[in-house]
């Protein structure tokens, strides 16, 4: 296609919304609420998705050692955990730093403790990490075989619970989403059939004097792009200045252990990107599906 016919079409279809300005507005209204909708839902869903991932990042396996363990032996073990695969990070902490950790983990009750300190009866131990939190089980059974190991704690009913249900959500995120995403395509691009089908007329007219199918498509493409392109803008600015100003003024009152919000960038860049290809491709599909028929005259 020549430039000059291409920017004769992005003209036709840029008027033709003016002319239509009804069936426009009508358009790129259908368009607007329901990408704000499913916008909305992406959001929650990577904020929920963060949270399944946060808790899951928590997950960590403690290796007692045994208190019988000498420093070479205690090398030795290291060495041994050391050579097992899908292992991120270890760390070492001994019973004195232990000890610590559980007084602080205590807030007050935890002063209680301090008597134990001349005798302290906790047996250093390693903190290991698996590469991703999936092989927390693995790693664990394969340490639990090595010398010198009193015993190795992950919580495995809570981790097996755990996977379980970010799975879920996740899962349920996703069949959400591309629920709202299929009910948007189809609502939005009947609306925008209602456009082209109000023109009937004006495509059988261009058919008979001889035009052809590409010169009478490209107009309404280009047509049903611009519509769904600014049917997305819309949603955008809603979404986005009111994310900011939730994430501004309420991000840190509603931050928990496991939860806060994600930051408004990248993700909103993210969220309106999605949003655009969306709108654009729904406008295509739709304006695509409506003059097809009516090009067989």
């Amino acid at each position: 296609m020549k430039l000059r016919t291409l920017g004769r079409h992005v003209r036709e279809g840029s008027r033709n919304l003016g002319r239509n300005s009804w069936m426009t507005f009508a358009s790129i209204s259908a368009v607007a609420v329901m990408l704000f909708v499913v916008g909305v839902f992406l959001l929650l869903i990577m904020n929920v998705n963060s949270i399944a991932t946060n808790i899951e990042d928590d997950v960590e396996i403690k290796v007692y050692i045994e208190l019988t363990a000498t420093d070479e032996q205690q090398a030795e073990l290291l060495a041994e955990i050391e050579k097992i695969p899908n292992i991120d990070t270890i760390t070492y902490v001994d019973k004195e730093e232990g000890l610590n950790q559980l007084i602080d983990s205590l807030n007050e009750s935890g002063a209680v403790f301090e008597s134990i300190r001349e005798e302290n009866p906790l047996n250093d131990s390693y903190v290991v990490r698996a590469t991703t939190p999936q092989l927390t089980e693995r790693v664990a059974s394969n340490i639990e075989t090595l010398d010198y190991v009193e015993r190795v704690n992950y919580g495995r009913d809570y981790v097996e619970r755990l996977f379980i249900v970010t799975d879920f959500i996740r899962t349920v995120g996703l069949i959400l989403v591309a629920g709202m995403m299929f009910t948007a395509m189809f609502l939005i691009a009947n609306t925008i059939k209602l456009t082209i089908v109000a023109r009937k007329r004006e495509i059988q007219i261009m058919k008979l004097v001889g035009a052809t199918n590409s010169f009478i498509r490209w107009p309404f493409f280009i047509e049903g792009m611009l519509l769904g392109i600014l049917g997305a803008v819309i949603p955008i600015l809603i979404i986005g200045f009111g994310y900011s100003y939730l994430f501004n003024n309420w991000g840190s009152r509603i931050e928990v252990m496991f939860f806060s919000l994600l930051p408004v960038f990248p993700h909103m860049w993210q969220v309106a990107g999605l949003l655009i290809a969306i709108g654009a491709f729904i406008g295509v599909w739709g304006s695509m599906m409506s003059v097809r028929k009516f090009l067989k005259v």
